[in-house]
């Protein structure tokens, strides 16, 4: 068995990590530009955004098959995003721009969000470069990839194995707005020292799936999302234990986004059970979770429990009203062709919608696909924060 214990200092806390931001100019007066460097090459592994038109950082990565590096260059407040062969150019000056500052620099990449469609301030970036110092300062590097954010997404875990051997892994990430169960609109970085096997990509693939891919703030998905995994293996491995302490480190980040979208104020789980198989029930849970009627109904804390059956029929998935049943946690309030709303079950389920967060129920009755999709409601505040996002 193992051990898996929460710890301070996110990413820093890794042993040959290191991780700062500076104040460059591109916000008013916050952390705009950060770094992420490893004391030796490291194994990367990443997710990025199924947005066909992908952002000039993701086309660096691909376009020269990255899969090793020791320096990744964050910038908030700029996506470049459609800057075309331009952006990449751009990048490739700021790169070489960060090797004469580092020696030994293998790979280094970039990670950008913000507006889409403006170039980047080539001048001020390397002037943030040339600032930089080696630190292990998670607050800076985390405060310095937030746009809309209201607080910071870190979390940390060192992993004791059975014979006393032992792991950390911790990660940063940012997100609000422009969230979609897609890869969300999202920058997430997670290192470790662990030993990693060969199978280090389809861990991350599965640990997305679940956590990352099962969130929703408003449908949207972003140019830029990305999700990378770097390893030093500087540490021990266990595969089960990796698993799941990427997965927990995955899931929280996850959570935290939801909690924290653009003017929201309640996180709520979609529970599917019973679907024809795993894939219509991720696509009923997702469609729940991106359903604007849903989300202004859980804003106004009504149960209307209508907008869910609705939402279901219109998913394309395999569906039937005489075998469905929707619950409000344990309020049941449609079961299998039987309507059971009554004042008192209406009041019931309207409690529980008044809570932080709470799970909504959805049994198909047709077969043993499940999944768990997360959202939060659509405010009047969300409307606000995206009507002058460029100012």
């Amino acid at each position: 068995m193992f051990k898996i214990i929460p710890i301070k200092n996110g990413i820093t806390a890794v042993e040959g990590f290191y991780a700062s931001g500076v104040k460059a100019g591109l916000k008013n007066d916050d952390y705009d530009v950060g770094y992420i460097y490893s004391d030796s090459i490291c194994d990367i592994a990443y997710t990025f955004t199924t947005n066909k038109f992908q952002a000039a950082p993701l086309k660096y990565v691909l376009n020269n098959n990255i899969k090793q590096t020791n320096f990744l260059l964050l910038n908030s407040k700029n996506a470049n995003a459609m800057t075309g062969k331009a952006g990449i150019d751009d990048i490739k000056e700021l790169m070489e721009e960060c090797s004469k500052k580092f020696e030994n620099l293998t790979n280094p990449i970039m990670s950008s969000t913000g507006v889409i469609g403006v170039r980047l301030d080539k001048e001020k970036l390397k002037l943030a470069i040339n600032s930089f110092e080696l630190e292990k300062d998670n607050d800076k590097v985390s405060r310095a990839i937030m746009t809309t954010d209201s607080y910071e997404k870190t979390i940390a875990f060192e992993v004791i194995l059975k014979n006393g051997e032992t792991f950390k892994i911790g990660a940063i990430a940012k997100g609000a707005g422009m969230i979609n169960p897609a890869m969300a609109t999202m920058l997430c970085f997670v290192v470790t020292d662990a030993n990693i096997s060969d199978d280090m990509q389809e861990l991350l693939n599965e640990a997305v799936q679940i956590s990352f891919n099962a969130i929703s703030v408003d449908g949207d998905t972003s140019t830029n999302d990305s999700c990378f995994l770097m390893t030093n293996r500087k540490g021990a491995y266990d595969k089960d234990a990796f698993k799941e302490a990427l997965k927990l480190t995955l899931e929280k980040l996850a959570f935290d986004i939801v909690k924290d979208g653009e003017g929201a104020n309640k996180l709520v789980a979609f529970d599917i059970r019973g679907a024809k198989n795993k894939e219509e029930a991720q696509k009923i849970g997702k469609a729940l979770s991106n359903s604007l009627l849903v989300k202004t109904a859980i804003f106004g804390e009504d149960p209307n429990w209508g907008r869910i059956a609705s939402t279901i029929g219109a998913s394309g998935c395999e569906c039937n009203e005489d075998s469905l049943t929707i619950s409000f946690e344990d309020v049941l309030v449609y079961d299998k062709g039987e309507i059971h709303f009554d004042e008192e079950t209406e009041n019931k389920a309207a409690k529980i919608m008044q809570k932080d967060e709470f799970r909504i129920i959805c049994d198909l009755g047709l077969g043993d696909g499940k999944f768990i999709s997360y959202g939060c409601d659509l405010s009047y505040e969300y409307v606000k924060i995206n009507a002058d996002y460029r100012t």
